[in-house]
């Protein structure tokens, strides 16, 4: 039996490197394809996204996905699909933005959030006439991340959530994602690191997937708006951005940051992602508060 087993093996292997010729010799086909610059213009004009602004390796391979998937042969059989296909331009853009996300993904970093950002918000609002804390996730994809946030301020108030006007925005450019994000309905593993009592409290369970109930929703709203392009949304005490800009040019992640900056309240919080690094002037404008968690604090 050992000669068939080592066979079935060696055919396996084989047909496994033949795979992965064919994926790099297409790879290759596609860098020399001078149709690439044509595809990113029209990308830009007929959806708004701004290829230019991405780093080139990383746009290409998610521009790639969408060419093998549909079985095009060159960006221009691409391009000659994608002006005659909506639903093409739709998985494009999906393609182009997608995010892993899950309710309370890196729960060290929303551990610290809960324990010491919450906390401390709560409390420099709590003599205000109007007690007001304002929370923006940028790029909050299907809103996973939004819903977390609300679940840690209604957690810390309890009863006296009333007494606050507490607001959580999400935006995204993604509007498919913004559209599963309003419903609100998501499948029981992105819900692998919220416990059985929070989900009881929060969630209602619809066959296969779990509904946010309307005691978290009454604090969210969820918006399209393009971070790089559009002018930024201003007086926040906590600003979210994590695993999204490292997907842009270095000057563009580093403006982002400066618009982070001037969107922030004095003494606001600032999280990026884990494998994200401030840049050039914005390294001196913020102050590290929790440098392995990636949170920083506005001083000025």
């Amino acid at each position: 039996m050992k000669p068939d087993k080592y066979r079935l093996e060696t055919d396996a292997e084989k047909i496994k490197t033949e795979r992965e010729r064919e994926k790099i010799k297409t790879e290759r086909d596609f860098e020399e394809d001078s149709g690439f610059e044509l595809l990113k213009r029209v990308i830009t004009e007929s959806t708004g996204f701004n290829c230019e602004q991405y780093k080139e390796a990383h746009f290409r391979r998610r521009v790639n996905v969408r060419v093998r998937a549909t079985g095009s042969e060159s960006y221009e059989e691409y391009l000659k699909l994608l002006r005659k296909s909506s639903i093409e331009h739709e998985y494009l853009i999906k393609a182009l933005t997608i995010n892993v996300s899950e309710f309370f993904r890196n729960p060290e970093t929303f551990e610290v959030i809960e324990k010491e950002v919450v906390p401390f918000l709560i409390k420099s609002r709590s003599d205000s006439l109007v007690k007001s804390i304002r929370i923006w996730s940028a790029g909050c994809a299907t809103g996973e991340e939004v819903y977390s946030l609300a679940i840690l301020f209604h957690r810390a108030l309890g009863k006296d959530l009333d007494k606050y006007r507490i607001s959580i925005i999400g935006t995204d450019i993604d509007t498919i994602s913004l559209e599963k994000a309003r419903k609100g309905i998501y499948p029981e593993n992105v819900l692998k690191n919220i416990d059985a009592s929070t989900r009881e409290k929060y969630f209602v369970k619809k066959g296969e997937t779990y509904q946010v109930l309307d005691n978290l929703r009454s604090i969210i709203r969820f918006k399209r708006h393009d971070m790089i392009s559009e002018s930024c949304i201003d007086h926040f005490d906590l600003i979210i951005c994590r695993n999204v800009m490292i997907y842009f040019k270095k000057e563009i992640q580093e403006q982002l940051q400066l618009n982070f900056h001037r969107a922030l309240n004095k003494k606001g919080f600032f999280v990026i992602g884990k494998a994200e690094t401030l840049l050039g002037t914005a390294s001196n404008r913020f102050k590290p508060y929790n440098a392995r968690e990636r949170l920083y604090l506005k001083e000025n």
